[in-house]
């Protein structure tokens, strides 16, 4: 009997050459590199993660509730059963922390398999939908909190905010309430910076200068694209996805180029043995692109 989650294996690893691109990518792609297909055939793919020590990517189907899980060695496979999740990182141990709509919650994946919730309320009230997450050195967690997975239900909370929360203490503090719909969220290599998108009304990334545990009153500078969750490389370089692939910016918003992918992508991580391999959820499948860069890791403290 098929597994609901089979994949034909001729679809698993189709490659896609990507078209000519723009000459400010060829230090970042090489010319002539391929898109690869690496798995098909579920609802709506989101929030890839690297798992090093199992050499495997992590990512969210939405609307199936399943976490699931692709390697070289074993394809495609179901990883657990999750609660609408979107947004997955690794927490300075190592350990999977996911965004969870139905959830509406931060859950943390313990190594034994048990899951504890990091945080699902602030005063008191539930949280929207976490959509998207980033870690900082300080081991803290900033994530998005638009109300994308609350599907008519009422909200408890007054606005769609940018939370920091301190793993240690509990805490839960706004970062930034000016957004419509806040989206993903990454930081620059030293931490200076904070990227976050809005996919509401006006789809914007602002950039804004860290300031210990908060940010500027005002962006430092704004990217006019409506990027759903992005990544970045060692040199500052932000990987967003957005119409038409992975458009990738420099540290100070410049736009450097596009890399195609055939459906509309939603988010992006770097992964692989270097983690210099793009992995990229879009729609229905998941993707992958090797690159001459490699992907930031929080700054050491």
């Amino acid at each position: 009997m098929k597994s609901p989650f089979f994949v034909p294996m001729t679809l698993l690893y189709l490659a896609l050459v990507a078209p000519a691109q723009d000459k400010n990518l060829n230090s970042i792609i090489a010319p002539g590199t391929e898109v690869n297909l690496l798995a098909t055939g579920m609802k709506f793919t989101e929030g890839p993660v690297w798992l090093p020590e199992n050499s495997m990517v992590v990512f969210s189907d939405i609307p199936n509730n399943m976490l699931m899980q692709w390697s070289e060695k074993d394809a495609l496979l179901p990883y657990r059963k999750s609660e609408a999740s979107n947004g997955n990182i690794l927490d300075l141990q190592g350990r999977l922390l996911t965004c969870q709509h139905a959830g509406r919650n931060i859950i943390r994946t313990e190594p034994d398999g048990t899951i504890t919730v990091l945080v699902d309320k602030f005063e008191e009230k539930k949280l929207n939908s976490p959509n998207d997450l980033a870690i900082k050195s300080d081991g803290s967690i900033w994530f998005t909190d638009p109300s994308y997975g609350l599907r008519g239900k009422p909200s408890e909370l007054p606005g769609k905010w940018v939370f920091r929360l301190d793993v240690t203490t509990k805490k839960i503090t706004v970062i930034y309430k000016d957004f419509d719909m806040p989206n993903g969220i990454a930081f620059s290599p030293d931490e200076k910076r904070v990227y976050i998108a809005d996919t509401g009304k006006v789809g914007i990334i602002r950039a804004f200068d860290v300031l210990g545990d908060t940010i500027g009153d005002k962006p430092v500078f704004e990217i006019p694209i409506r990027c759903d969750g992005m990544c970045i490389d060692t040199k500052g370089n932000i990987y967003t996805t957005s119409k038409g692939g992975v458009h990738v910016f420099d540290k100070d918003g410049k736009k450097l180029g596009v890399i195609s992918i055939q459906e509309h992508p939603a988010n992006v991580c770097f992964g692989g043995k270097d983690f210099d391999t793009l992995f990229i959820t879009a729609r229905k499948s998941l993707y992958s692109v090797k690159t001459l860069a490699r992907g930031a890791l929080p700054a050491k403290k």
